[in-house]
């Protein structure tokens, strides 16, 4: 690898490091506001994404313990965040739901961060947002997989 290709790739390191830790700091803000803790907020935010899930899915998501995901469940239930909802296929399985209602008295904290992304969206061409995209892409899964391997 050439040395300038190798300053480029730390480059890309060094932003992703300081884009994971503002990141981290933002949802825990957001987190604080809704009442929730990040792992909490993050929870429902597969929900939300993904929509109704079953525990078992939101573990495998999540990378959190069975367990754990259980006593998580419990909480935000208690919250009036989520249902557990009969599965509709499966008499044994529940779903997990997010009250839709609850959730949009948070989405206004979202308003200037997707604004000023949008902004910043208008700097660049669409190949260059393309480019990001794959990059995005490619970095949650990498992340996601780096957080199984860590939880198992």
């Amino acid at each position: 690898m050439s040395s300038e290709r190798a300053e480029l790739v730390e480059r890309i390191l060094s932003g992703s490091r300081a884009l994971s830790t503002e990141t981290v700091m933002f949802h825990t803000a957001i987190a604080e506001l809704s009442g929730l803790s990040a792992v909490e907020s993050k929870v429902t935010d597969y929900l939300a994404r993904f929509g109704p899930q079953t525990p078992k899915a939101l573990s495998q998501l999540s990378g959190l313990a069975p367990a754990s995901i259980t006593a998580l469940i419990d909480r935000l239930e208690s919250k009036g965040i989520v249902a557990r909802k009969p599965h509709p296929e499966d008499r044994r399985k529940v779903l997990i739901e997010i009250d839709a209602a609850r959730m949009n008295t948070v989405a206004p904290l979202w308003d200037h961060l997707v604004k000023s992304v949008r902004e910043a969206c208008e700097n660049y061409t669409d190949g260059e947002l393309e480019t990001v995209i794959r990059f995005l892409a490619d970095a949650a899964a990498i992340t996601h997989d780096s957080t199984g391997r860590l939880s198992r």
